[in-house]
């Protein structure tokens, strides 16, 4: 866990995102908030570095996507390519999800997230994974 730097410019624009938010943002939130979800605490439309992200834990250095329709074109997905290796050359970690995904399946979109938690904590105690 470290401290990531972000372009102060872009604290009012994921307010107003945190106003705004998709269907599935409210639904992953809903599991997600006051750190309910296995004791890590996370915030949504956090800004890191010059991008703002869906979920930020900042305990597992891990970010969380949701990506909706938007994100199935061609330039959507190289920007999104390109603004997770910026962000993982900071340190941290992505899970991405498809936005019908977390509406049809939410156990599962937990269960992944879980098992990043297994890794992560079996990682801070020294225990190796099989």
């Amino acid at each position: 866990m470290h401290y990531l730097p972000y372009n102060r410019t872009l604290k009012e624009f994921s307010r107003d995102l945190r106003s705004h938010s998709t269907l599935s943002e409210i639904l992953l939130w809903q599991k997600l908030r006051a750190s309910q979800f296995r004791g890590y605490a996370f915030n949504r439309q956090k800004p890191l570095g010059n991008y703002i992200v869906d979920f930020y834990c900042r305990k597992l250095d891990l970010v969380i996507e949701i990506d909706g329709n938007s994100h199935a074109y061609e330039e959507a997905v190289l920007e999104d390519e390109e603004r997770q290796r910026v962000l993982e050359h900071l340190g941290v970690y992505f899970l991405r999800f498809p936005d019908v995904e977390v509406k049809r399946s939410m156990a599962s979109v937990l269960n992944e997230i879980g098992f990043f938690m297994d890794d992560f904590e079996e990682k801070s105690r020294g225990v190796k994974s099989p």
